[in-house]
């Protein structure tokens, strides 16, 4: 119990939580003690979080009710509670009788004998869903008459409504990949988590090697799960390629993982990295030349007057564009340095490559292919199929990879209870195709 202690992760400043209210899940960024959340019409405070662990239980307690467009908006704070309030709300209520069927019910309006303006008074009034609850099931006409099933059902859709409790949760592959797909599914090209989970295996990530990663937008999803599949104090490098001026990042700072296993990602952008690796440093010359008059041009001060004090504002105009230039010098150091190490792997050649990009990947994959070592695995993604069959082609032609296949994964969730088990009546059709093989001298 004392190991289990010491491990366990407390939320700290800065952090990014997921807020679970039953199924609803969302990605929150503690930053603030000021810092509140927004459920539907409800706005939670989050300075009760501050050194808590993951995965604790807090109930939402009412401080202050405001009206406002879409009705009253709540404004809650959270306190720490105890898995024994988490209980059934059967089991709560102490419910035992129930119908033998519904064919007496009739849905007229008439059953429920509490009125709308009833239901928010006890709302204010009462902080626990099971005291709401329980007042809705006693003023219930039909409710005893109801089968067990029925019950249920009615009971569920109420605790959903008037469910007090959220978990904060610590963010991972999985529930990103169910956030940002409920949330957008465009912002990660409609990547669902069966597929993510095809392209790292088919990629082969593991522990040991260097990758080679290019995505034109999923919200930093799939750099997120390759250098989570590398693990930590491992070997293995990713070179993570994107045709924008500053990567998306998001997934991965969520994550919080190490620092060395973060600068083991190299972020580059496709154009630049392709110009340091083919050209190198033959354009830096050029620069050096073109700023050594300005250089030698500084020194000559101009006199005074009275003959040797220099004016101070021209040396003072000195200093300030020297330290400008410094702060240029080293803003731009960091993105050299990023593509001088990604062309260095480059060189190297890697052991995989995988592609997600919006646009068609014939041209990227021709200049990225060269990059990659015989017999490894590469992977790419599309949204289109007309784009990868197109690819498909290429590749076959061309004879340079090997063991071609044109994929799309199908996804059917299910739901699991006692003498009702079935598929979920919603679903999502599609989530992209992938074009898999393996490269060849």
């Amino acid at each position: 119990m004392e190991c289990v202690a010491k491990n366990t992760r407390m939320i700290q400043l800065g952090d990014y939580i997921v807020i679970q209210r039953q199924k609803y899940t969302k990605l929150q960024k503690f930053g603030s003690l000021d810092a509140t959340a927004t459920l539907g019409k409800e706005h939670l405070e989050l300075k009760s979080l501050l050194d808590q662990p993951y995965d604790s239980t807090f109930k939402m307690c009412v401080k202050e009710t405001k009206s406002g467009k879409r009705g009253a908006q709540r404004q809650h704070s959270l306190e720490l509670c105890s898995e024994n309030e988490l209980r059934s709300i059967r089991d709560v209520l102490g419910i035992s009788s129930s119908g033998a069927d519904n064919r007496d019910i009739r849905d007229n309006g008439e059953a429920q004998a509490l009125k709308s303006e009833d239901i928010e008074q006890l709302r204010e009034a009462c902080n626990e869903s099971s005291k709401i609850i329980e007042k809705l099931v006693e003023n219930s006409k039909t409710f005893h008459t109801r089968t067990e099933y029925s019950q249920d059902k009615y009971l569920l859709k109420k605790e959903k409504k008037y469910f007090e409790f959220v978990q904060i949760r610590q963010p991972t592959i999985r529930l990103m990949v169910d956030i940002f797909h409920r949330q957008d599914a465009e912002k990660i090209m409609g990547i669902r988590v069966d597929t993510l989970s095809q392209i790292i295996s088919y990629s082969g990530v593991s522990g040991f090697g260097s990758y080679l990663l290019y995505e034109s937008g999923t919200n930093g999803l799939l750099p997120a799960a390759m250098l989570n599949s590398m693990g930590a104090n491992t070997e293995a490098t990713l070179v993570h390629m994107h045709p924008g001026n500053v990567p998306q990042k998001q997934a991965l700072l969520a994550l919080k993982l190490p620092l060395e296993q973060q600068q083991r990602c190299i972020s580059v952008n496709l154009y630049s990295v392709l110009r340091e690796y083919y050209q190198g440093d033959k354009a830096e010359p050029v620069t050096e030349t073109a700023e050594q008059p300005v250089e030698q041009e500084e020194p000559v001060e101009p006199l005074s007057e009275e003959g040797s004090d220099p004016i101070e504002p021209s040396s003072k105009k000195v200093k300030l564009d020297e330290s400008t230039n410094s702060h240029k010098k080293s803003a731009q150091l960091r993105w050299q340095l990023e593509n001088k190490r990604a062309s260095e792997l480059m060189q190297q050649k890697f052991d995989s490559l995988v592609m997600a990009a919006k646009e068609h990947p014939s041209n990227i994959l021709q200049a990225l292919l060269p990059l990659v070592k015989p017999s490894r695995p590469i992977v790419i993604f599309s949204t289109c199929k007309e784009l990868l069959q197109e690819t498909y082609m290429e590749l076959k032609t061309s004879g340079k990879v090997t063991n071609l296949h044109v994929t799309s994964n199908w996804l059917r969730t299910y739901q699991i209870l006692p003498n009702r088990t079935h598929p979920e009546v919603n679903m999502t059709g599609n989530s992209g195709y992938l074009l898999t093989g393996y490269t060849l001298k």
